[in-house]
């Protein structure tokens, strides 16, 4: 719902000092769960009424060029990506489990900031969590009309954002593709790099507002002011139910030192986006990432 790991850290401590201090009015109609989440949903729609929507890159602004200005925009203007281990849980059956990763997938996500809070909240209660409607008419306060609407808005404002279905987990082919691109990016095979990818792949890096669409647009950004991260090392991690890794630049004393956290879509055998997240300050803890590589 709120589109940063931060603000659900700070949702979920909310929620636990809600509950702790109404848990005598917990009845036992619903389980303890069910009970939390009603809780966690309204602590998260408090805290959208006094924010802005939270945005990808390519949505701050029309594509650049590799010689357009880096200009840094709040932290709290961007969609954060999140450690699949944080968000999956480990003891959940196959089904729940692709559910959630599509539901932490960066294009819904993003998809889901255009939603009004509660339209948002309804769809992840019923398409996510599998609640039905009277459940949500009961922890929302809503009738069981206006659930059900506010579900069909939200459904065909979605549709509109094109956010297509896909496979929860990469297949093998994809798998090899996502190993070819990190290998040739430790190598920094800039024509290895631009073969893995659509002709139209987009580069982005928050905070950076600039984002490029195209593989002669990357190809001319790795060889011109991105040529520093030539010599970088990685480790692969998974964020938002998507392949990734953590890059490490070198640096002048002989160590490795954090970047970027990359997180890659693949769609139809080939790189579609690459999103480099550069503030490794708050990522990398979340992530379990050591602060530098000897």
């Amino acid at each position: 719902m709120l589109g940063s790991v931060t603000d659900a850290d700070d949702a979920a401590q909310e929620t636990m000092v809600r509950g702790w201090r109404h848990l005598d009015s917990f009845e036992g109609r619903s389980s303890l769960r069910t009970w939390l989440y009603r809780i966690a949903t309204r602590v998260c729609l408090d805290m959208l009424a006094s924010r802005s929507r939270r945005m990808r890159s390519t949505e701050a602004g029309p594509v650049g060029t590799i010689d357009d200005p880096l200009t840094p925009l709040p932290a709290t203007a961007w969609i954060e990506p999140i450690h699949d281990v944080a968000a999956l849980p480990a003891d959940g059956d196959p089904h729940e489990r692709a559910v959630l990763r599509q539901s932490l997938r960066l294009a819904f996500v993003a998809a889901l900031q255009h939603l009004p809070p509660r339209q948002r909240a309804v769809l992840l209660l019923v398409e996510v969590l599998g609640w039905s409607a009277a459940e949500v008419s009961q922890g929302l306060g809503m009738s069981v009309a206006a659930v059900n609407s506010a579900l069909q808005r939200a459904r065909a404002t979605l549709a509109t954002r094109e956010v297509a279905p896909s496979d929860s987990v990469l297949s093998p082919h994809e798998q090899a593709l996502v190993d070819r691109y990190v290998h040739a990016f430790e190598r920094y095979d800039v024509d290895a790099l631009a073969a893995l990818m659509h002709e139209d792949a987009t580069m982005a890096m928050p905070p950076f507002s600039l984002w490029l669409r195209g593989r002669e647009s990357y190809v001319g950004w790795l060889l011109g002011r991105g040529a520093a991260c030539r010599g970088s090392r990685t480790i692969r991690v998974d964020a938002n139910g998507l392949p990734a890794f953590a890059q490490y630049k070198p640096a002048d004393d002989g160590t490795w030192r954090p970047w970027a956290l990359c997180v890659l879509e693949v769609e139809r055998g080939a790189v579609a986006a690459q999103t480099f997240f550069l503030d490794t300050a708050t990522l990398f803890p979340r992530f379990g990432l050591p602060d530098h590589l000897a």
